[in-house]
């Protein structure tokens, strides 16, 4: 319930524009699903690089903060996707939570671990698991897409034919789809305070540097400051170089989620020593280079996606996306199927 305190929090503290807490706000998802869409390879499909679908991404990445509100259990079993409570020490949520370093390989195990601590997973977050299961749905759906594409190029049967663009044009919606959807969790693993137990204010913890506990820290960071000062061509201008040798979904959320806890204490710092007040520059730097952390992160994962789904085999009975590529296997009855 915390966490949608803090939107209660921010409906009644800010007065022009009211903004809702929704890990980046809108203008911060919006950034960096553009930024990271306008930085894809050439060599990624082209309908990705299309004006239309960068602006399609830009928007559906706020999709997991505009579905909520639709009751229980939606509401509680998703709202918790968007954050991972870390301690200081990098351990979920305190000293009898495990070390994001190790962390299990399915959400149930995690969830097991965690109650068997005495810790609740409404209350710890599961981030990692949302980017990482963004990132393999993507992959199935490259999958398809390939196949797809291929099948449509080489089918001398009209009707099939006709199939076979009809379903890659509904697997080109879901595409743009699901990478919004996976873009908003990376987008939201680059904000501080969703990657730690101080989100909103450094909260009753030891406070020997005295940081701010007030309830507004989260909220008018992320909403009405960053909507100020965010620029797309300084994101863009200090989006990390691609990182894509040996790409591990799981190793690379957790370093990348680790890199985001490394900047808790400086943000706290920055925002004592007045850093988020109009016309200081740190903090203007501070928010584009946290948007150009999370878009370069959703371009890497965009295409090691990508890269991946060669590699896969899809459909019923199974074909791999390889050999239909090279025209060695006739996919129709994976496609469609045999009933």
């Amino acid at each position: 319930m915390k966490r949608l305190a803090i939107a209660a929090v921010a409906m009644l503290a800010v007065v022009a524009p009211a903004i809702t807490v929704t890990a980046w706000g809108n203008t911060g998802h919006r950034l960096i699903g553009v930024a990271a869409m306008r930085a894809l390879p050439d060599d990624l499909p082209a309908f990705l690089r299309t004006p239309a679908a960068i602006a399609d991404v830009g928007e559906l990445a706020r999709e997991p903060d505009r579905w909520k509100g639709a009751g229980q259990p939606h509401d509680r079993e998703r709202d918790t996707a968007h954050f991972i409570d870390l301690d200081d020490q990098g351990r979920v949520f305190d000293q009898r939570g495990m070390s994001i370093d190790d962390l299990p390989r399915l959400k149930s195990e995690y969830d097991a671990a965690l109650t068997k601590a005495g810790l609740s997973v409404n209350d710890a977050g599961y981030l990692p698991y949302a980017m990482i299961d963004g990132w393999q749905q993507l992959g199935r759906d490259f999958a398809y897409w390939r196949v797809l594409n291929a099948a449509e190029k080489r089918e001398t049967n009209m009707e099939r034919q006709a199939w076979y663009r009809a379903d890659r044009l509904r697997r080109e919606a879901l595409i743009l789809r699901d990478i919004g959807v996976m873009g908003h969790y990376v987008g939201d693993g680059s904000q501080p305070h969703h990657a730690s137990i101080h989100f909103n204010g450094w909260g009753d913890f030891p406070n020997p540097e005295g940081f701010t506990n007030s309830r507004q820290t989260h909220a008018l960071f992320e909403g009405e400051f960053t909507g100020r000062v965010a620029r797309l061509d300084a994101i863009e201008a200090a989006m990390p170089a691609a990182r894509l040798d040996g790409f591990d979904p799981k190793a690379r959320t957790v370093a990348y989620l680790k890199t985001t806890l490394g900047t808790v204490i400086p943000f706290y710092r920055m925002e004592k020593a007045g850093g988020f007040k109009d016309q200081d520059p740190r903090g203007a730097a501070f928010v584009n280079e946290r948007l150009a952390a999370g878009a370069g992160e959703l371009r890497d994962f965009i295409v090691s996606a990508w890269t991946a789904s060669a590699s896969a085999s899809i459909g019923w009975p199974a074909v791999k996306v390889a050999e239909v590529e090279a025209g060695t296997v006739d996919p129709w009855i994976a496609m469609v199927g045999e009933d």
